[in-house]
């Protein structure tokens, strides 16, 4: 080759390696003048926005997709987070990016997650990043994923799906706890550990596992109390230990142990935990007598609920104690306030807490709440009112009937449909089992005969209501069939069409409503009752479930079938004295 044409071939390379490089550094420049501010610190988005525009005009969508990212983070208003969010995701996917397109949604659910509260969105994002992390092979952002969507689902009442997320997190966290790694990756991984600690701890609380709970509290308290990095986390288990020191009517020590976790948990703006201190600690206020500063406290949950419109459905008791309260003062204006303010959480809980309808209404049926604030607001009022209220009284009476008449014509609806399906259901025979064909020439990723045993083994488990142990996941159901989860969840989702948790979920609750049809005694049972006869721990995970596969609440049903067996008796007695 010619040395000239060598030379100039040399040189454009050289160019263009260090055009990249120079390009490179740029990008490092700029966000190194905002890359140790604190989060949601508006000084940043000046040198953001350069940085936004320098890769918009080289439409170099990495960069631009990290811009964007920077701008969630520093920016102030949720309502500018969620739109850089939304930039984020139309970056990553330009940029053909799967792993961008992960971090992206993951994102997005963060913002509705902490800064809107809103957990169905958050978990809708949460699914779409762990679907493009599938292939990804960085393994701390994939259990990052799944510890989102454990936090999500706990707050939704589903503690035993949780946990199962949450344990695998746990073992990927403390297997690279000791594994040699930058100081960055270290505190990341740290963090992730005893955050996923603590979220355990509350599903095992709500669960009434109390000793794992505190075992767990316990731990936590040991490791994160030597650790500057770690204050928050050890705040949250000082909250755990302050929990359950009020079940065991230390009332104290349980003032002392959420006092203590308050600062922390206020520095970071928690708006999930901090008023539910404040709320163990008006109840633990209360049982010693001092109702002042339990009112004070209680005032503390509220006043956090009118800022934020967000509440967990745990702190509807409340305002239960603060009508009672003010109930017991005959100050009635106060009761139709807070008796407004929980006609309006109840509104707020039903759209993201459908299957906690019954825990909605443990104390305070909403239909009596409205008459008792209807009677207040009656008293309330001035002679020269009286005719216009009785008009917008029955103006009320109207509407609430007319929406009680297409509530009762539409669950009558659902009623007979799942009738029709479980008289059916009655008049088949039962299943023999599968002798399932195996066609030739097809790929399986496991032996054909191994997939008959499965098969042959999850027939007779069905036939002897096996799936009705308590805590059953599919790592245990897998030891009990001598083979390995990942055997056995191929041939139930090829198979049965479902993975195993719908699977499980299905079988339990067509078990229990065909027990509700056709003996009466179940009838009587109480939710908690028939969710423990199926083996479904959690009532308000039954009650989503039951909505979930038949399409109407356990209460309707049982309320719809009583008034049936009733009519029949009726009908019968008639018959014999005619």
């Amino acid at each position: 080759m010619d040395k000239k044409v060598y030379f100039v071939i040399l040189f454009l390379c050289f160019a263009v390696v260090f055009s990249q490089k120079s390009d490179f550094n740029e990008y490092v420049q700029l966000r190194k003048k905002y890359e140790n501010y604190l989060d949601s610190d508006i000084r940043a988005l000046p040198h953001i926005n350069l940085y936004i525009a320098k890769a918009k005009q080289e439409k170099n969508y990495q960069r631009l997709f990290q811009g964007y990212k920077d701008a969630v983070m520093y920016s102030v208003t949720k309502e500018q987070k969620l739109m850089y969010a939304d930039s984020t995701i139309f970056a990553a996917k330009s940029s053909g990016n799967n792993d961008l397109i992960s971090v992206a949604h993951l994102g997005k659910g963060v913002v509705y997650y902490y800064n809107y509260k809103k957990f169905k969105k958050a978990l809708d994002e949460y699914m779409v990043a762990f679907e493009y992390s599938k292939h990804s092979k960085d393994e701390y952002f994939k259990h990052k994923i799944l510890y989102h969507i454990g936090v999500v689902k706990s707050y939704l009442g589903y503690y035993e799906n949780a946990l199962a997320l949450f344990e695998k997190c746990r073992i990927f966290f403390k297997s690279k706890l000791v594994a040699e790694l930058h100081p960055n990756e270290i505190y990341n991984i740290t963090k992730g550990y005893y955050n996923t600690l603590h979220q355990m701890a509350v599903c095992h609380r709500n669960l009434k596992n109390y000793k794992i709970s505190d075992s767990l509290t316990e731990m936590g308290l040991r490791h994160t109390s030597i650790d500057n990095d770690l204050l928050l986390e050890h705040s949250y288990f000082l909250k755990c230990k302050g929990i359950a020191s009020y079940r065991k009517k230390d009332y104290t020590q349980a003032l002392k142990e959420l006092s203590l976790s308050l600062p922390e948990i206020r520095k970071n703006s928690d708006i999930s935990w901090e008023p539910i201190i404040y709320f163990y600690m008006g109840k633990s206020f209360l049982a010693q007598g001092k109702t002042k500063e339990a009112i004070d406290n209680f005032h503390k949950v509220d006043s956090i609920f009118q800022n934020y419109h967000f509440i967990l459905p745990e702190l509807r008791e409340n305002y239960e104690l603060l009508i009672k309260h003010y109930q017991q003062q005959n100050k009635e204006k106060q009761q139709l306030y807070y008796m407004s303010r929980l006609l309006k959480i109840d509104e707020i809980l039903g759209e993201d807490y459908v299957y906690l309808i019954d825990k909605i209404h443990k104390e305070f049926d909403t239909r009596t709440l409205q008459e008792a604030k209807m009677k207040l607001e009656k008293a309330n009022s001035k002679g020269t009112l009286i005719n216009s209220g009785l008009m917008v009284l029955a103006s009320s009476l109207v509407i609430a009937l007319s929406i009680r008449y297409k509530r009762e014509k539409k669950i009558r609806r659902q009623y007979l449909a799942l009738e029709n399906k479980l008289m059916t259901i009655k008049k088949e025979t039962s299943k023999p089992v599968i002798n399932v064909r195996i066609e030739d020439g097809k790929k399986y990723e496991i032996a054909k005969d191994k997939i008959e045993e499965l098969l042959h083994k999850l027939q007779v488990f069905e036939d002897k209501k096996r799936f009705i142990q308590k805590g059953l996941t599919i790592y245990k159901l897998a030891q009990q069939f001598n083979t390995n989860d990942k055997y056995l969840s191929y041939v139930i989702n090829e198979y049965k069409g479902k993975n195993f948790t719908k699977y499980l979920s299905e079988l339990r609750i067509e078990y229990i409503t065909q027990l509700l049809f056709d003996e009466k005694k179940y009838l009587d049972y109480k939710i908690e009752s028939l969710s423990e006869e199926c083996g479904i721990a959690s009532r308000q995970n039954f009650s989503s479930l039951f909505y979930e596969i038949n399409g109407i609440r356990p209460t309707d049903f049982i309320r719809k079938r009583k008034a049936e067996l009733q009519a029949n008796q009726k009908s019968q007695a008639t018959i014999k004295s005619a």
